[in-house]
């Protein structure tokens, strides 16, 4: 797509590289002013759980007395699968009154915020004795009526794909009961059995974050909406644009996977903290989603053919959108490099999962501040709350 991009040849986007130097000025300048040591956690759903100082999921794993530390995994795999799954982008209105610090959250931080809450009192958790979980019967009947009470969504507070959030956790639910070989092999059928997975993958202590994706891919696939198949397999978060032209069954599509990818790196931590070693992190992508992708847009490494195009509302199935996210990808990559280079760092000391979090993601937001006033990326997506 890039190539396609860089040759002129796509039908909603220009990729001007020249000014991606600025884009990288940008980054750079948030990355310092936020991490000035360059000590760069992972992009993951954890850092979310960090307001105000204090780290929620900290305070609440040390007031829990785990029995041994496959237990704290299979905790903290339930609360990432499940938080990560509710963070689909929220929309500009949509706020979360923290009872802690009595402030209005937004985006991500409020989701992440308010499904740790939902976790804590045991919103998915279909045994009153162990709320500190996620299992299939607490999934499979949880209710859109939780799922707004939780989220505080009223008509003042609206918040996008409520129900789209509600019936991805049943399938989750679903989904888990009929695999209790992989989800149940330590008591309680639950996405957290992903936790034992892993370590039997594990060789040696280590485990590839591409194996921890694409075992994502394979035992959580069915619980995307169905969209396009390909042998009879459901592909989730995988498109069409009339541009990727091969010769075999792949012809058209695009697969992009942002919210399994942005699980797979929320997932890499508690693996390390349960003494395991996770390897080739670079091994995933960028991730395709608005903030990424409007860091570009604003910045001008990419321009629309038709200005009108930023006004109007683009199905998330439409090519210009898939078309955006594509390139987001694989710039992506071309940041990073030109990050490294400017500080003198290889991939292992800036991985990609560092650059996305210093970084990209940051700068994104950043500049659709100044850029417009509600903060909202710079084209209009119609989602569901399945795909970003």
């Amino acid at each position: 797509m890039l190539a396609l991009g860089l040759d002129d040849k796509l039908p909603h986007f220009r990729v001007d590289l020249a000014q991606l130097p600025k884009a990288v000025d940008l980054v750079l300048d948030i990355t310092r002013k936020n991490y000035p040591a360059l000590d760069v956690p992972f992009h993951s759903r954890w850092r979310h759980f960090v307001w105000s100082g204090e780290d929620r999921w900290a305070s609440l794993d040390r007031r829990n007395q785990w029995p041994d530390t496959a237990a704290r995994g299979r905790a903290a795999f339930d609360l990432a699968i499940v938080s990560v799954l509710l963070d689909a982008g929220a929309g500009p209105q949509w706020q979360y009154r923290d009872p802690v610090t009595q402030q209005n959250i937004g985006r991500s931080e409020g989701l992440a915020l308010a499904s740790l809450a939902m976790f804590a009192e045991g919103a998915f958790s279909s045994n009153p004795k162990n709320p500190l979980q996620a299992d299939a019967q607490g999934l499979a009947h949880l209710s859109d009526a939780t799922l707004v009470r939780g989220f505080q969504v009223a008509a003042f507070n609206p918040l996008l794909g409520v129900e789209g959030r509600g019936d991805l956790l049943r399938r989750l639910g679903t989904l888990i009961a009929s695999e209790p070989d992989i989800f149940g092999r330590n008591g309680a059928t639950r996405p957290g059995g992903l936790f034992d997975h892993y370590a039997a993958l594990a060789v040696g202590g280590d485990i590839s974050a591409p194996t921890i994706l694409s075992e994502l891919l394979r035992h959580l696939g069915p619980i995307w909406p169905s969209r396009l198949t390909l042998g009879g397999v459901p592909l989730g978060d995988c498109w069409r644009h009339p541009s990727m032209t091969t010769a075999n069954a792949t012809n058209g599509l695009v697969p992009l996977h942002k919210l399994s990818q942005w699980l797979a790196y929320s997932l890499i931590e508690p693996l390390q903290w349960s003494g395991l070693t996770v390897s080739d992190i670079d091994g995933l992508t960028g991730l395709s989603e608005y903030r990424n992708g409007g860091l570009f847009v604003d910045m001008g490494v990419l321009r629309l053919r038709d200005p009108a195009d930023a006004e109007r509302g683009h199905d998330v199935a439409s090519a210009l959108v898939v078309e955006w996210r594509a390139l987001t990808v694989a710039l992506l990559d071309k940041l990073a490099d030109e990050m490294r280079h400017r500080l003198g760092m290889d991939a292992q000391a800036l991985p990609l999962a560092k650059v996305l979090e210093g970084g990209t993601w940051a700068a994104g937001r950043v500049i659709a501040r100044q850029k417009r006033a509600d903060g909202s990326p710079p084209l209009k997506v119609i989602s569901d709350g399945t795909v970003f």
